[in-house]
């Protein structure tokens, strides 16, 4: 089941890098991935664009491994920079419990509603019928802000975000503040299904885009799944 989903994963990834690569220039200077996870989006990034550095944040230690030693392999092959952190972002500096779940994909920072009927699903596939436990862990995590990262960092201009945080988007948007109109190009999952708790509704994060001088050029359904990828470009 697991190797059928990879394959179906596959050509919609396809889909949404083939626009990418249609509708952005080859060059890229910064790309910030925000849940790298093992970093996948950094492999299909640098198979289309040219980049000069990528920042790559993932929180869950177990991922963050893995991480580290892909991008260890990345650099052996390819002439990038790539800086990653053990850390979370959100909208203000705090001390988070993250969850980490079974799977590995769908660690989150927002509390789950366990009688929801996509969680009873996904639990049922997740943990094997109920061999495995769904929350493995729950890990204190160190969370900052964008804007204190890019001022750190001194970074002028951005050229692409990726975000991929079940559930915590639009609090790392809200931690860019006025710094987000120092980027092109955002790309961010968000989930409709009402198993993640969330404080926040799609159109809180479009209005917060949109006012900020972005418009949405992609959206896709993810496969066998209540979320949609979006992509959003400053028109400024």
């Amino acid at each position: 089941m697991n190797f059928l989903f990879k394959i179906i994963d596959f050509f919609y990834q396809k889909k949404k890098y083939s626009f990418l690569k249609k509708k952005i220039s080859k060059d890229m200077d910064i790309l910030i991935d925000v849940g790298a996870h093992h970093g996948d989006t950094i492999n299909e990034f640098l198979d289309i664009f040219s980049i000069k550095k990528i920042y790559a944040f993932e929180p869950s230690k177990k991922n963050f491994i893995k991480l580290r030693k892909k991008v260890e392999k990345i650099k052996k092959k390819r002439s990038v920079e790539i800086k990653i952190f053990p850390f979370g972002l959100g909208k203000k500096e705090e001390i988070l419990d993250l969850n980490e779940i079974t799977d590995g994909v769908s660690n989150t920072f927002n509390n789950l509603n366990f009688d929801s009927p996509y969680f009873k699903k996904k639990k049922l596939f997740t943990t094997l019928f109920g061999i495995k436990r769904f929350i493995k862990n729950k890990v204190s995590t160190k969370i900052i802000c964008l804007k204190e990262f890019i001022k750190k960092e001194n970074i002028d201009k951005i050229d692409f975000i990726k975000i991929d945080t079940e559930g915590f988007e639009f609090n790392i948007l809200l931690g860019l503040e006025e710094d987000i109109k120092k980027t092109h190009y955002i790309l961010f999952e968000h989930h409709y299904d009402n198993m993640i708790i969330k404080n926040y509704k799609f159109t809180d994060i479009h209005k917060l885009l949109k006012n900020n001088g972005f418009q949405k050029i992609f959206k896709t359904k993810m496969p066998f799944r209540k979320s949609f990828d979006y992509i959003y470009e400053n028109k400024n």
